[in-house]
């Protein structure tokens, strides 16, 4: 598999708790699926830590919850498995319903919270947690690939939070995509990029091409029962090929 993405991104090596790192944070051999649904935008924003996080609306009253299982084969902090609840936002700044979606898709670059990132090892939780406020915490995310389906269990501590699944469609060449992710840590709102070259990418609007399931019981569950997701997908992503850039969190004044 090929580096492209990594020529000429400078890393700087420094000591965390006694362990060597690098920032940024490389990811050579990942697994992805992506599955965008709608949600009420009034109940989703009770889930947004800051006034300034706006709601990427499709249409007025419905916004944008991005659900996406990620396989790290091969990664600087070693492989592991993380499962993403984020929602599309608009920081500091209006949002135009379905213009300003459709203005990220064209461009392939996305803002989004992130809700929670749940993963499966202690150092990707904690480097994550300190270093950039995500909302991570350990949890079994385990794929299985059968007759065409590939699907992805979150589980904490024996109960079940949600299982997505999605279809293993033809794949070719994607665009290089930029998300700013936002986050919060010690009250203060943080950003970082994500860059990911997509080497085999599929992206369907079929609503049978994906789905979810939530589990019950449990805190993560019951919430988004709360916020009216809809029944199908908008949007499905699979890409089984990828290579991505975490890039350091920094303040937002520093752009």
């Amino acid at each position: 598999m090929n580096g492209e993405l990594f020529r000429g991104i400078k890393q700087w090596e420094f000591e965390w708790e006694g362990e060597k790192a690098k920032l940024p944070v490389f990811y050579y051999d990942n697994t992805s699926m992506t599955a965008i649904y709608t949600a009420s935008t009034g109940r989703a924003k009770k889930l947004l830590p800051h006034q300034d996080m706006k709601p990427i609306e499709l249409y007025p009253g419905r916004c944008l919850a991005a659900f996406t299982a990620f396989e790290y084969r091969k990664t600087d902090i070693d492989p592991y498995n993380e499962f993403s609840i984020s929602f599309l936002i608009s920081f500091g700044k209006p949002q135009i319903p379905g213009l300003t979606a459709a203005r990220q898709m064209s461009r392939r670059y996305f803002t989004a919270y992130v809700w929670q990132l749940p993963v499966t090892t202690e150092i990707a939780r904690r480097g994550g947690v300190e270093l950039y406020g995500y909302p991570k915490f350990l949890a079994d995310i385990t794929f299985q690939k059968e007759k065409g389906w590939m699907s992805c269990d979150l589980v904490e501590k024996g109960k079940k939070i949600l299982s997505l699944k999605g279809k293993v469609l033809q794949t070719s060449r994607g665009r290089i995509t930029r998300y700013t992710t936002y986050s919060v840590l010690e009250d203060i709102p943080l950003a970082a990029n994500v860059y990911v070259d997509p080497i085999e990418f599929v992206q369907s609007r079929d609503k049978g091409a994906a789905s979810l399931e939530l589990g019950a019981g449990h805190a993560i569950s019951e919430a988004l029962k709360g916020i009216g997701l809809g029944r199908a997908p908008v949007v499905y992503q699979f890409s089984p090929a990828n290579q991505a850039i975490l890039f350091a969190g920094r303040n937002l004044i520093d752009s």
